[in-house]
């Protein structure tokens, strides 16, 4: 991951902490933790195409615990050709395992992911991060 991407993932980690409303204590937000998701695709036509399969998800994630907190693409080349960003809050770390599991089960799920097969190879990468206790608050 290179320097701008990397100063780009630490941004939006500092702004999710702020968007999702973190409380400024820590232990009060029991185990909470915000999820990171990257996707690399190959060309811009496979990011139009997850851009617009995200669109559908996030609707998924919603339905099944997995609050929305954040959908972005990368701004500077080359990484504005084929980088989605996402984060996704989880109730804990346990409860986000049992979150992918529901999501890789759901019947809606599977249809979209029939219906949009991307176009080659996506790279995708995760992260757990929790708010620290210095964090924004609401």
């Amino acid at each position: 991951m290179n320097y701008k991407l990397t100063a780009g993932v630490v941004a939006i980690v500092f702004a999710a902490g702020f968007f999702a409303g973190r409380q400024a204590d820590v232990a009060a937000q029991g185990q909470r933790v915000l999820e990171i998701r990257t996707y690399v695709t190959p060309d811009k036509t496979g990011l139009d195409n997850l851009v617009t399969r995200m669109r559908s998800e996030a609707k998924i994630f919603d339905r099944l615990g997995m609050k929305s907190v954040l959908y972005s693409t990368a701004t500077e080349a080359p990484q504005s050709d084929n980088t989605f960003v996402y984060i996704l809050s989880h109730e804990s770390r346990e409860k986000a395992k049992e979150n992918w599991s529901a999501f890789g089960k759901d019947a809606e799920w599977a249809e979209l992911r029939k219906k949009s097969a991307p176009t080659g190879q996506i790279q995708i990468t995760s992260q757990f991060v929790t708010p620290t206790d210095f964090s924004p608050a609401k």
